[in-house]
């Protein structure tokens, strides 16, 4: 079962300033509890289009679990993290289907879904590195991922600084393209 405490929900929205972001893997997950792509659903002009990354935004539905008060507090969150990844378990085993989903989270909210690709081969990017990893290590295929922003200019934070970031807070530090080489 995956563990997403309060005080490290809270730690990665105060190390960053990109909301994190709540990774479902397409072919099993996402698919089976009909997520959309945001962009395919919502009807504004602004919404869709290019992406300077890719042909379409990975990002699905933004939700909280029912059981939540605003969604917004890290307690909240971390507890929408934990019943998403154990309802990513229940879809793979099974056991849990669109319904059971709407019964258990409501839309919008604070926790942002995405849409992982097929595979490695179709797209190398945080969000499929972490459904591989997640495979690789026989776990929920559901996982939050971030982009870290440097605090001063607010682009990403360089990997020097990350990995700095990393040994500060005695975190594990593994660059994109080792993970590439090793499950892709």
């Amino acid at each position: 079962m995956a563990l997403a405490v309060p005080d490290a929900v809270g730690e990665v929205s105060r190390v960053e300033l990109e909301p994190p972001g709540w990774t479902l893997d397409v072919d099993r997950v996402a698919d089976a509890l009909a997520l959309p792509f945001i962009a395919d659903v919502v009807d504004h002009p602004a919404s869709g289009g290019p992406v300077a990354y890719d042909d379409r935004s990975s990002f699905s539905l933004s939700v909280n679990h029912r059981d939540t008060y605003t969604g917004i507090t890290d307690r909240d969150r971390a507890l929408t993290i934990e019943r998403l990844a154990a309802a990513a378990a229940a879809v793979r085993d099974g056991d849990y289907d669109v319904e059971d989903f709407a019964e258990e989270f409501r839309a919008p909210g604070h926790v942002h879904l995405l849409r992982a690709a097929g595979s490695l081969d179709e797209r190398k990017g945080h969000t499929e590195l972490g459904i591989a990893l997640a495979a690789a290590a026989d776990r929920e295929p559901a996982v939050v991922v971030c982009e870290m922003l440097d605090d001063t200019t607010g682009e990403a934070l360089p990997v020097d600084a990350a990995r700095a970031y990393a040994r500060r807070h005695d975190l594990v530090f593994v660059e994109g393209s080792a993970l590439v080489e090793a499950l892709g």
